[in-house]
């Protein structure tokens, strides 16, 4: 098991801007503003050949006159619980205040080891403002930019000298399966944190009434029958027009970028609320990036159980998302946990459509047959030719046709083709990729020219 870093301190010290430099991403959101992370934020990285977890947390606060402060603590305490290292982030801009106390005497009952880093010393020229900080009863401090890495190679060489296990051996040892990357997006309050928090069976994520409470895209693994998940919870999704602060637009272009990295969407829409057209654009969006999709219809609680009503709700997502026809729709309540174990179920089986690999002679029977059955029609007096298809990648299944008129296929052709390849191949649940290409060939031409005193012939590649 690889040790867990987990990164603390007030508001605005600069710890996400440390997670981010630590683990080479920008996936923790960084702004002046102060209350910025939330949720904790887990991520892989490694130092000098050793592997750890790294866990961003938001600002300890002890104060009950800004939103969400007592959950953001309440998160704070679950990461230092399972902590096998903390590091406490200090400003040496605003120097010890009371809150830096209170953290500093709760970790010293945790009996773990503790870093203490004095952010925001760009040069050595500024390490004597460390020494406000020995007043907290502290032996050795750190001096550390955050911003500009000054310090760090210091910290974490004894960071991980203080690993339970140093053992490079394991570098990379508890990711042989590579997890199927699952994103929770959708419209604000529709559930995505609370789903999540059900699946994991304990209060992961902060979960309010107020739209907006998921600011970053949190990742987090977990393991159902021996299968490997990530899941990733998003800001909610809203109308562009409808956006305005700063710090919410980061939020949905994270949340937009979580589906160029995973395999499966799963799109949450509000049953109570009924499907909107917002529903539909993030649906579109999880389209155009060639995810795996699943809708989630959750808050199914509040809906009347009739069978005509569940049909009426399938119906309507599929008649406005006719792109997704062939994304399963399931009724889901996180309140209650309907449903809700059936869903890696359903995950499993559009993943393993998503990386399905077709057998060239398999897909070229099941396109003969299809074209056997029915014709493609005359270009310009001539019969279009399909010479032969083939896969040439998945995640999703992508698809070639050679043909003698790639540019004269009628896209209702096209879908009679993909249509013939699901049912053929029982790719009934993932995006499929089909493009046209004219098939490559030689002909000869001109007269024959000596080159380096051999014959050869002038051709002419299609």
């Amino acid at each position: 098991m690889k040790p867990i870093i987990v990164i603390t301190g007030r508001p605005n010290v600069g710890k996400s801007t440390l997670f981010n430099r630590i683990t080479k991403t920008k996936d923790a959101i960084v702004d002046n503003l102060p209350g910025v992370t939330r949720d904790r934020n887990f991520k892989d990285a490694s130092y000098d050949g050793f592997d750890f977890i790294l866990v961003d947390t938001g600002g300890f606060e002890d104060t009950d006159k800004k939103p969400f402060s007592e959950k953001i603590s309440e998160q704070i305490f679950i990461a230092l619980k399972d902590a096998d290292i903390i590091i406490l982030i200090l400003d040496a801009k605003t120097g010890p205040t009371p809150y830096d106390v209170d953290l500093l005497n709760f970790l010293r009952s945790e009996k773990k080891p503790v870093f203490y880093a004095v952010n925001k010393i760009d040069f050595a020229i500024h390490e004597d403002r460390i020494y406000d900080f020995y007043s907290l009863g502290v032996d050795k401090l750190y001096p550390l930019s955050a911003e500009h890495g000054y310090g760090l190679s210091d910290l974490l060489d004894n960071v991980t000298a203080a690993f339970p296990e140093r053992n490079q051996d394991n570098a990379g040892e508890d990711n042989k399966v590579k997890p199927i990357k699952t994103a929770f997006i959708g419209k604000p309050n529709v559930g995505k944190s609370s789903l999540i928090n059900r699946i994991l069976q304990e209060d992961r994520f902060m979960v309010s009434d107020i739209p907006g409470t998921t600011r970053d895209s949190v990742d987090i693994e977990f393991s159902i029958n021996r299968d490997k998940y990530v899941l990733i919870d998003t800001a909610g999704i809203r109308r562009k027009r409808s956006v305005s602060a700063k710090l919410e637009k980061f939020s949905i272009i994270k949340a937009l970028k979580s589906l160029e990295r995973c395999d499966i969407a799963l799109i949450v829409i509000d049953a109570g609320e009924g499907i909107s057209d917002q529903d539909i654009r993030i649906a579109g969006y999880a389209h155009q990036r060639g995810c795996g999709c699943i809708f989630l219809l959750n808050k199914w609680d509040l809906i009347e159980k009739t069978p005509q009503i569940e049909k009426n709700f399938y119906d309507a997502v599929q008649d406005a998302a006719k792109f997704l026809k062939y994304a399963p729709i399931m009724t889901v309540s996180a309140l209650t946990g309907l449903r809700v174990k059936k869903i890696f179920k359903e995950v499993k089986e559009v993943f393993t459509q998503y990386t399905t690999r077709i057998g060239t002679g398999v897909l070229n029977r099941i396109i003969e047959k299809a074209i056997q059955h029915n014709e493609p029609s005359l270009h310009k007096g001539k019969r279009l030719k399909f010479y032969y298809a083939t896969q040439i990648s998945n995640n999703p299944p992508e698809f070639i046709f050679f043909v003698n008129y790639p540019h004269a296929v009628h896209f209702s052709y096209k879908r009679y083709l993909e249509n013939k390849i699901r049912s053929g191949a029982k790719l009934d649940k993932t995006p499929l990729k089909i493009s046209f290409k004219q098939r490559g060939g030689r002909i000869e031409f001109g007269t024959k020219k000596k080159r380096n005193g051999k014959i050869v012939k002038r051709v002419k590649r299609l």
